[in-house]
């Protein structure tokens, strides 16, 4: 196995030490072409994953989430890997119907949205152009242990954080988006089953079919903090999603996916620093 990364949100104290590490950002083409060597399966995670980033820098945002995807289709077709590409529920924007499935209509409210959207497309392109086996994995909201605390990353581990220290919970607007909090484990399986299947140039949304809102999930994760911390309402975000869940059913019968974690005890993992992930 190996593995690019930049260490830029991450730590490489994380990568397994049997792994093979190429140090480098995914846009270097020579290191890509290192990495990509002799695979016969690329599962291309890297991106840059914030709706606020993208909207404050679209141009580096594109150039991380759709460029690189392009470099990184272009280093699977040279070598005829297999190639499982981190899509989002972004792509759908304001949901017309909940739950969301795979047909849902697709308007991004970010330029994030919009490049992983280009993702998505780019993954069914090559299919159908080259024959190149893809597969575009539709994560929802994915969490889980050693996910870093930043203005950049997600709720979970931002609320986490600040029920750890005491300090005031901030809920942007008034807590009552919904979101479909998808843990680390049920993300990688769904990885494995897309590595095995027949059925690619397909996209796949990867969630738990459930949802909660952001304000009970402030209370939910001061509850297993033991925090006494304070729940507080801040301005909303700039185009943040109103309600989210997946339609997993797709996934389901195609590939096999069902998820195994439920949110309670996801959460506990990231209080103890597990994971419980195993072979499919």
């Amino acid at each position: 196995m190996t593995v690019l990364d930049d260490f830029s949100s991450g730590s490489r104290g994380n990568v397994h030490p049997s792994a093979t590490v190429v140090e480098g950002d995914i846009r270097d083409e020579r290191r890509l072409d290192r990495a990509a060597r002799d695979a016969d399966v690329i599962f291309h995670e890297a991106a840059s994953v914030s709706v606020d980033r993208s909207i404050e820098d679209p141009e580096g945002s594109h150039g991380i989430n759709v460029e690189a995807t392009l470099a990184t289709l272009e280093a699977a077709r040279r070598e005829d890997a297999r190639c499982v590409l981190a899509s989002s529920a972004a792509i759908y924007g304001h949901p017309e119907r909940i739950p969301i499935d795979e047909s849902a209509p697709k308007s991004p409210a970010s330029p994030y949205g919009i490049e992983k959207l280009s993702v998505d497309h780019y993954a069914r392109v090559y299919e159908d152009l080259y024959g190149l086996p893809t597969i575009a994995l539709r994560y929802f909201n994915a969490y889980g242990p050693r996910q870093t605390a930043s203005d950049y990353s997600g709720v979970i581990s931002v609320f986490l954080e600040q029920a750890r220290a005491g300090r005031p919970i901030t809920v942007h607007g008034d807590g009552s988006q919904t979101r479909d909090f998808v843990h680390v484990d049920d993300v990688v399986r769904a990885n494995l089953l897309a590595m095995e299947t027949d059925r690619v140039g397909e996209a796949y949304n990867v969630g738990t079919g459930r949802a909660i809102s952001i304000k009970d999930l402030a209370r939910a994760i001061r509850e297993a903090a033991g925090s006494d911390s304070e729940i507080v309402y801040t301005e909303p975000r700039t185009g943040d999603i109103e309600r989210s869940r997946a339609d997993i059913e797709k996934a389901r019968s195609m590939l096999g996916y069902e998820p195994t974690t439920a949110l309670e005890d996801g959460l506990a993992t990231l209080i103890d620093g597990s994971s419980t992930v195993s072979p499919v």
